[in-house]
């Protein structure tokens, strides 16, 4: 059985998602508190083994008002029917795959409800709703009418909440939603087997109570391995753990018992009134699960029985091993559990946490080779029916994973969540060039793009080195506050940025584009029409395919049509293009980055006495004299040697643009 997706309601930042499952492995990435964690949460809250755990906290905030609407509808005695549809609760509905287990249901059979022999789906809804025939009893003390006593009316209902709302199950019809059956609790939790490796995991904390976690692991195994339907190979292995135990407590039952009762001293020792026989004993019992879990450590062997605490390796290697060991004991717990379940939801949060860069590509790559290891090595070649749901905030995971492994996490007003399918925006032939070249130069680059507040798209080195400055600059005279943001710079060069328009506008990030003008005169050969590089003043187009594609053309883009497009015109959603435009009206125009800064500085480069074709002239052979060696020593002059200049105004006016919130979420 595999998950196939689920819809998510009224759950923390999660209002209203619905959410598709890899095959495997699943990875979820977005900026913080985007609710990358909550999605963990409502399957561990749900799928408890001490029982649902779900309370009023985990009402989305948006909630509380209809909770409203339905005690005025109460109010005014509405029907018990119009106020439980009014009534919020939190849904949890889950699409399962069982095509794999259509020859043995096992406890599947209790959630299927429809009579097609040709479906293999069925849906399953959690729900924590309001209990039958409570309705009076719930609204019985609430009073929202008084705004005075708003503070009463949330602590009351909050106390309502908890007394009078119940998680239940259904067992869903696919095709017919109303065709739903309850089933009960316990069933669900046989059916998936949850688990959790979450971000916190005490490792580089020396003075944690639990800091040796793998010898925490172990008791839990041993668990596994003592139940009843451990595998026998386990089971024996568990064993004889007890009987090594056993021995050791009939030594304790005698010789060791003897000596503690030895320390013990006799009650009329104390010479207190009243305190008589019968003395004081000592009893010693020895419990496996407790040695394993508080008596016993995991040390790495080194040469001649030389041994190491855990603590004693890197936090890197420490953190891949806990995590390997906490699959390793998920594993054993699924193949120990009486009833088999259909299917294993296994989250991993942050699995980057102190392993280096290629270690983290290793990582994402690996947990197929680990399932199939176990599998094969440890199942006697049975299937492991588990699903991996990794959340991440590093690029090199992020970067190395299929298109379609990835689930982008967007917070909307800091209200609710939006979840985009990456494999869904880039399926179909019109955007497979654009899908190729994403995942190659991602991989490459590693860039940081899911998780940025905003971006800038630049050509190459230049601007690369003088960003920061420009930054830096603006913020100092135009009060932006663009160097508070987490930004995210990537350098595309001018042929190839129109491939991460529609990435841009998936993951609705307000991003700036900046690029060249590149003019050239289209001029008439004995054979062909050539377009060399021109001065603005006197070209007819420009040879920047990224400035065609974004106004919709093919070819080389006619130049007095871009430099008649207004602000409005370089504005599509979250994205804004930023091409040369003269300092000042009816002022000259430069063709490149390096013509515009000199253009904005001409009194840094004495040409402060030059109008007209004249300055145009001078200028583009000063761009082209002051990079002939390098343009990246022509950045790095005007950062280190010569910081005294102003941003040109194409420049300055796009990151002005940038630094507005109010575009982000109108995009």
């Amino acid at each position: 059985m595999k998950l196939k997706c689920a819809k998510i309601q009224n759950y923390r930042l999660l209002k209203n998602v619905n959410l598709t499952f890899d095959k495997r492995t699943t990875l979820i990435v977005g900026r913080n508190n985007a609710g990358k964690t909550s999605l963990a949460e409502i399957f561990r809250s749900f799928l408890s083994q001490s029982g649902p755990k779900i309370k009023y906290e985990d009402f989305n905030q948006s909630c509380l008002c209809k909770f409203e609407l339905a005690l005025k509808a109460f109010q005014k005695g509405k029907p018990d029917k119009l106020i439980r549809r009014l009534l919020p609760s939190i849904i949890l509905e889950l699409t399962l795959d069982y095509k794999d287990d259509a020859n043995d249901y096992g406890i599947l059979g209790d959630f299927i409800v429809d009579l097609d022999d040709k479906l293999f789906e069925t849906n399953v809804q959690a729900c924590y709703q309001l209990k039958d025939g409570k309705i009076k009893d719930f609204f019985g003390a609430l009073d929202c009418s008084h705004k005075e006593k708003r503070k009463k009316y949330f602590t009351d209902l909050k106390a309502a909440i908890n007394l009078h709302y119940e998680a239940v199950i259904y067992a869903v019809e696919p095709t017919n939603p109303n065709n739903k059956v309850r089933v009960e609790f316990s069933k669900f939790k046989k059916l998936l087997l949850p688990g959790l490796i979450n971000a916190q995991r005490g490792l580089d904390d020396e003075t944690h109570t639990e800091r040796d976690v793998l010898g925490k692991s172990l008791g839990k195994i041993f668990n596994s391995a003592s139940s009843t339907g451990a595998p026998e190979a386990f089971k024996a292995k568990s064993d004889e753990v007890n009987k090594v135990v056993e021995e050791l407590q009939e030594k304790v039952d005698t010789d060791f018992q003897d000596k503690v009762k030895a320390l013990l001293p006799t009650l009329n020792i104390f010479g207190y009134p009243g305190l008589q026989d019968p003395n004081l004993s000592a009893a010693t019992q020895l419990n496996v699960k407790s040695l394993l879990e508080s008596n016993t450590r995991v040390f790495y062997e080194g040469e001649d029985h030389f041994t190491l605490p855990e603590t004693y390796n890197g936090l890197g290697v420490r953190n891949l091993i806990f995590i390997l060991f906490r699959i390793y004991e998920y594993f054993r717990d699924f193949q120990s559990q009486s009833t088999p379940p259909k299917g294993h939801l296994i989250f991993i949060e942050e699995p980057e946490a102190h392993l280096h860069p290629q270690m983290q590509e290793v990582f994402i790559r690996q947990l197929d080779e680990i399932v199939s290891e176990f599998q094969k090595q440890l199942n006697d070649g049975n299937i492991w029916p588990v699903q991996f749901v990794v959340s991440t905030h590093s690029s090199h995971i992020a970067n190395e994973a299929d298109f379609s492994k990835v689930r982008y996490f967007l917070s909307k007003q800091g209200q609710e969540t939006k979840v985009k399918d990456l494999g869904e925006a880039f399926q179909g032939e019109e955007v497979k060039a654009d899908k190729e070249f994403l995942h190659k130069y991602l991989t490459l680059t590693k860039c940081d793009l899911y998780f940025a507040d905003r971006a800038i798209l630049i050509e190459g080195a230049t601007e690369r080195i003088l960003l920061p400055e420009m930054i830096r600059k603006t913020d100092d005279i135009e009060l932006t506050e663009l160097r508070r943001k987490y930004m995210s710079v990537v350098e595309v060069g001018g042929a190839y940025a129109h491939h991460f328009y529609k990435f841009i506008d998936f993951l609705e990030l307000k991003t700036l584009v900046i690029t060249d003008l590149d003019s050239v005169k289209a001029t008439q050969g004995e054979q062909r029409v050539s377009y060399p590089a021109s001065i603005v003043s006197t070209g007819t187009h420009s040879s920047n395919a990224g400035l065609s594609n974004w106004f919709g053309k093919t070819g080389y883009a006619d130049l007095n049509e871009l430099m008649g497009k207004g602000s409005d015109d370089k504005i599509s959603g979250c994205r804004r293009l930023a091409y040369q435009i003269s300092e000042d009206e009816g002022g000259v125009c430069g063709r490149s980055f390096e013509d515009a800064f000199i253009l904005a500085n001409v009194d840094l480069f004495e040409l402060d006495k030059l109008q007209g074709l004249e300055l145009e002239n001078a200028v583009f052979a000063r761009a082209k004299e002051e990079s002939k060696d390098s343009k990246a020593n022509f950045a790095i002059k005007y950062v280190i040697e010569q910081p005294d200049w102003s941003v040109p105004k194409y420049i300055k006016d796009g990151l002005v643009w940038l630094d507005e919130d109010h575009l982000v979420e109108g995009a």
